[in-house]
């Protein structure tokens, strides 16, 4: 079996790869990234925040993100029934970019990756980790070719950026059960016929609470070239009820909602829907000997908030910030400098995600008589700010929400 070194590793070419890789290329590290599919290829989380502008400017990408062409997002709206609200990112408490996109993910992973490449990172696609050792002075793995053939590659420092493949995770045994319900989601991508001038805001992310089950809802999220991204999030109990594929089914729970039914009257639904079930997960620690765990491969929570590729930013960028220390020698404490340091924004969303499915966020965000100074703390936190300590509903999120929740029910 064939053997060769490189100083970092990095397993997947999705978002928290390639702007890891491009970053430590500005250290003028020798970066190699096996990916295990072709590029581009389909994956979901199209709804980015603007906190991840800041990661990818600092990557030396934004040029390429805003080239592009991807459709132009500011905010966010509810809807339930007759109820609805909407927050501009532009009007939140931290300061920072507050608009963003709205990106085809197969394209937008594409730019990243390709830019990653120009930057120096060399990518090589349809190659597989098949083990891991990370037992020995430094990491190695042992990976599968387009041909079959295995060959082994020897590491300073590893860096999983694989999404859900949670290549480490399962390969080192790191997982355990998120204590999040199971739930599923079941999306597809529509031609959707929506007249320009009316009353759906494009530059938004529409999120819809079934009109009968507040712990089920829909996202919408428009693209710049007439179609949207629709999917439906509920517990698997609730979509186990619909029988047919995943199409019918998804038509099925989407025409109980009176509002998305007319939205989408004249769409077309070209594409096949799928189903993913059970993606929240949990591990052990989010770092290990030489080697570290970004994005969806440490832990992902839920959709609603659309936050996994701005936590997959933030973690190649605190991973890479500590890498570019360890290599001028200096000893990095990786729980202290990594792991609660991401967590900490991750948790600030695990409150707003628990809240959601409580129902309790969604009292706030419907209340009439909000205040505006509270708004813009919630939309700083929605615009994927929950690292900023200095907001209330960071520092104290539980807390506050729990306050919060109980002044808008009263």
């Amino acid at each position: 079996m064939r053997s060769e070194k490189t100083e970092i590793l990095i397993i997947g070419a999705g978002p928290a790869g390639a702007v890891a890789a491009a970053m430590l290329r500005q250290q003028g590290r020798q970066v190699l990234i096996v990916e295990k599919e072709q590029f581009p290829r389909f994956s979901i989380g199209e709804s980015l925040l603007p906190q991840s502008m800041e990661y990818i400017e600092a990557a030396g990408l934004l040029k390429d993100v805003v080239e592009a062409g991807f459709q132009y997002k500011n905010g966010a709206a509810f809807k339930c029934g007759d109820k609805y609200t909407e927050f501009d990112f532009r009007q939140k408490f931290s300061e920072g970019w507050g608009t963003t996109y709205q990106v085809q993910r197969a394209t937008f992973d594409k730019v990243l990756a390709d830019g990653a490449e120009r930057a120096g990172a060399e990518i090589r696609y349809r190659h597989e980790v098949i083990a891991v050792d990370v037992e020995g002075d430094t990491p190695h793995v042992i990976v599968r070719d387009p041909q079959g053939e295995e060959y082994r590659i020897d590491a300073q420092f590893m860096l999983d950026a694989s999404g859900f493949g949670r290549i480490l995770p399962r390969l080192l045994k790191l997982e355990y059960p998120s204590n999040f319900p199971t739930r599923g989601a079941i999306f597809t991508h529509v031609e959707d016929g929506v007249a320009p001038g009316g009353s759906f805001d494009r530059n938004k992310i529409l999120v819809t609470v079934h009109p009968q089950h507040d712990d089920v809802w829909f996202w919408t999220i428009p693209f710049s070239n007439g179609r949207c991204s629709l999917g439906v999030v509920a517990r698997t109990d609730f979509l186990d009820q619909y029988p047919g594929t995943e199409m019918e089914r998804l038509r099925a729970i989407v025409g109980e909602d009176a509002g998305l039914t007319e939205l989408f009257k004249n769409a077309k639904w070209d594409t096949p829907a799928r189903q993913i079930v059970g993606y929240s997960a949990n591990v052990k620690s989010l770092w290990g000997k030489n080697y570290a765990l970004l994005g969806n491969a440490g832990e992902f929570l839920d959709p609603v908030f659309s936050s996994g590729v701005t936590i997959a930013f933030k973690s190649a960028s605190l991973s890479t910030a500590c890498l570019q220390r360890q290599f001028a020698g200096e000893s990095i404490d990786w729980e202290a400098e990594y792991g609660i340091p991401l967590r900490e924004g991750v948790n600030t969303f695990r409150t707003f995600v628990e809240a959601w499915y409580a129902g309790g966020f969604q009292k706030i965000i419907f209340f009439e008589k909000s205040s505006k100074e509270v708004r813009e703390m919630i939309s700083a936190i929605l615009a994927g700010y929950a690292w900023d300590k200095k907001n209330p509903y960071v520092a104290e999120s539980k807390r506050r929400l729990t306050v919060l929740e109980q002044l808008c029910a009263g």
